[in-house]
């Protein structure tokens, strides 16, 4: 039997195994905090789990928990975060060195979304649970059986004696689902590598391009009033309805995603055009009062393009309150109090160029094992952003089970799953990259 063989046999050998690291994951409730101050869960128990497992396997496994200062500057994440309880992890496998010899990264976020409404789950979200061929619980998907995956690969190379020519890491992280500060303090840190993979869910296709996300609130001031008496005139102390005085906002946001959408230098060949989403509104403070103010949060997604010289969302931020401001030129109260735009979550776009040696890899992986892998981008965003833009480190997406037959999303729903076939050939596909990607690049096939 070739190597190859080998490793693929170890792989199908080690499916229960593969199958009962999915579920341990899913038993420890890391979910993602909403808020810098809330109170970590079981994220430092899960990390010491792996930690375990990859020390018996013969990697060097650091935990670390990072300090504020340690985060490389950037709009990421909130002033302060801090990591009490939420510790990250790097494991390395050393490689046998040589010229030519490349490092791989695996990372993966140990974070999960909330399960709730609980009740309505068929099972205990927490008590991952098989049935009819799938593994059913919350990060079964997204991402604790890619994760899984990329732990039990390395254990199989290390129990078949292969050493590869280049180091293979493991990045496991937290807050992924929140603003990436995991895997952002894991680049402070150091964790670097000559490529990377991030085996998030994605029906074993390639992902290589993700749009960056910017989140925000814009304000829009009124003056109270008893609703029930005609306003009079705003520039004698009249009443001012902030709620109404939104619209105009709101249409100004319209049109400009409208016109992002038809930018001809907005087509990109995998990703959908850039969008402007109104999220949530608040306004007003009594029923009887004319609204004092209305606040809009919005949820904007930019493509790589668009991005400033950095990477970040400098001019998408000018753009939309240009065009706020242009709309609202007509009107004399939001010209003499113009609506006040707040940023906050700034998520970097990132691309990886389809013929990166990384992406021909897994390409290759994945037909090897029985998938017709495409090359897509994601409409939303991944830690591989922050490993490729911030990192130096080319990341791209491939994993399991990513839809429902029907072409609904498997992640972020109630009675999540991964179908146990893809769990299986997501760790096969990653042991095949491994053997590629870490071969001297005269020597790959």
């Amino acid at each position: 039997m070739t190597t190859t063989s080998h490793v693929l046999a170890e792989i199908d050998r080690r499916t229960d195994d593969l199958i009962r690291l999915t579920a341990d994951l899913v038993g420890f409730d890391t979910t993602v905090r909403g808020a810098a101050a809330e109170p970590a869960r079981d994220e430092a128990d899960l990390q010491e789990y792996v930690a375990g497992r990859l020390r018996a396997a013969g990697a060097t496994v650091d935990v670390f928990t990072p300090k504020t200062g340690d985060l490389p500057v950037s709009p990421q994440t909130p002033p302060g975060l801090g990591f009490d309880g939420r510790p990250q992890l790097i494991a390395r496998f050393p490689g046998t060195g040589g010229a030519g010899a490349r490092s791989l990264l695996f990372n993966g976020h140990i974070d999960v979304v909330s399960a709730e409404p609980r009740r309505e789950w068929t099972s205990d979200p927490f008590r991952a649970e098989v049935r009819d061929g799938r593994l059913y619980g919350r990060g079964t998907c997204d991402m604790k059986g890619g994760i899984a995956a990329a732990v039990v690969v390395a254990e199989a190379l290390a129990a078949l004696g292969i050493r590869l020519p280049g180091d293979l890491l493991i990045n496991t992280v937290t807050d992924e689902e929140w603003n990436g500060a995991g895997t952002l303090a894991s680049v402070g840190y150091g964790v670097r590598a000559d490529a990377a993979v991030v085996p998030e869910p994605t029906d074993l296709d390639v992902v290589v391009a993700q749009r960056g996300i910017l989140g925000g609130t814009v304000t829009v001031a009124g003056r109270p009033g008893h609703a029930e008496y005609p306003p009079g005139d705003w520039r004698t102390g009249g009443a001012v309805n902030a709620i109404e005085k939104t619209m105009p906002v709101l249409t100004a946001l319209r049109r400009l995603r409208e016109q992002w959408a038809e930018d001809p230098a907005h087509a990109h060949p995998l990703l959908p055009p850039p969008a402007i989403v109104p999220t949530t509104i608040k306004g007003g403070e009594w029923w009887v009062t004319y609204p004092a103010s209305c606040e809009v949060a919005l949820d904007v997604t930019y493509l790589p393009v668009q991005a400033d010289g950095g990477g970040w969302a400098s001019r998408v931020r000018h753009d939309i309150e240009r065009a706020v401001r242009e709309a609202c030129a007509d009107d004399g109260w939001l010209t003499a109090n113009p609506p006040r735009f707040t940023w906050d979550t700034e998520l970097p776009p990132a691309e990886v160029p389809s013929t990166h040696p990384l992406v021909r890899a897994l390409t290759a992986s994945a037909t090897a094992v029985g998938r017709t892998p495409r090359l897509l981008g994601e409409p939303s965003w991944t830690d591989a952003a922050t490993l490729t833009r911030l990192g130096g480190t080319p990341a791209v997406c491939i994993g399991p089970t990513a839809t429902r037959p029907d072409g609904s999303p498997t992640l972020h729903t109630i009675d999540e799953y991964i179908e146990i076939s893809d769990l299986v050939a997501t760790a096969k596909a990653l042991a095949l990259a491994a053997l590629d990607m870490t071969a001297p690049a005269a020597a790959a096939p």
